[in-house]
């Protein structure tokens, strides 16, 4: 399933969908919103070079898929591994990223590589970078910077060469300034940056993901494809997607549960519908009464019969 531009390049993309181990949001990527065609001309500048890259953007909006693309974009030969910074044990940091020696621990009869000698020659992709200790990080920095590293129990250091794309939902900058994240290794990072917007802010990307998830869930639970209403795609529109793409696909997989007909309709969303005026309500209703846009007429008349119930109650 691949959505095109005039220019014949994928707006979607599902890179190895069948075999990937990846939850089904973490396959598709989305350059259809203006915003997000200028992400992908920044990623596409970023990928070719050796510049490690600091992906910010809010939890949920799939900072790990813009970190394969990147890798995948960069012919590099090597593995993508991906690791969660939150999971690692602070006890083992050292061990689980850098590797160990045989005999470094009780038991351990053979060497590991740990994550970042997997990587070698690819692209290590730090989740919530922030996350980690601060001995580590400077660890981190150390073996970047050298393009080595030594694994707990060795003698001597290994040669490794490893991209670094690390992502944080928090500004890197504020933990900076109050100790809690290294400066440096910021600096470091900082060599490229990429914002991802959050899915309120890319509004054009919403419909063909929820089309993406429609069809991929209908699979998966033996359905025929619905198609979404007029009326449900603008309030999919209007929604402000707190848990983006996240949260996007589970209201779509509650709407194909719920939902009877061939067509995915407001109430099966189960979306808040926003509080307005009944003077903004007014101001969008002559709007769309000249464009004749029967979808936003029927949000709009929703809105309305909430904000009266409300004077109701207030009075």
């Amino acid at each position: 399933m691949s959505f095109q531009d005039t220019s014949g390049q994928p707006l979607l993309t599902f890179p190895e969908a069948d075999k990937s181990p990846l939850s089904i949001r973490a396959k598709a990527l989305v350059f259809v919103d203006p915003r997000s065609r200028q992400l992908r001309e920044e990623l596409e500048q970023l990928a070719p070079s050796a510049l490690p890259v600091l992906i910010r953007g809010e939890t949920g909006t799939g900072k790990e898929l813009l970190a394969r693309q990147i890798h995948r974009a960069s012919d590099r030969a090597g593995l993508f591994v991906s690791v969660n910074c939150g999971a690692i044990s602070p006890t083992y940091a050292d061990a689980e990223l850098f590797g160990y020696s045989a005999g470094a621990y009780s038991g351990s009869a053979s060497s590991r590589a740990g994550w970042f000698g997997s990587a070698n020659g690819g692209t290590l992709y730090l989740d919530e970078i922030g996350d980690l200790p601060l001995p580590i990080q400077i660890k981190l920095l150390a073996a970047l910077e050298n393009h080595e590293v030594t694994r707990v129990g060795a003698q001597q250091p290994s040669p490794v060469d490893v991209r670094l794309v690390a992502a944080s939902s928090i500004d890197l900058a504020q933990a900076v300034a109050v100790g809690k994240f290294h400066e440096r290794l910021y600096h470091y990072l900082r060599e490229g940056h990429l914002l991802l917007p959050a899915l309120r802010e890319r509004v054009g990307d919403i419909l063909p993901l929820a089309e993406y998830f429609v069809g991929i869930y209908s699979q998966r639970l033996n359905l025929a494809v619905p198609l979404i209403s007029e009326s449900a795609q603008a309030l999919l529109e209007q929604h402000s997607w707190p848990g983006n793409t996240r949260e996007l696909e589970n209201v779509i997989h509650f709407a194909l549960l719920v939902s009877s007909g061939d067509e995915i309709l407001p109430e099966h969303l189960n979306l808040p519908r926003a509080a307005a005026s009944v003077t903004d309500i007014g101001q969008q209703l002559e709007q769309v009464l000249v464009q004749g846009n029967r979808a936003e007429l029927s949000v709009l008349k929703s809105l309305l019969e909430q904000s009266l119930q409300r004077l109701e109650q207030d009075l």
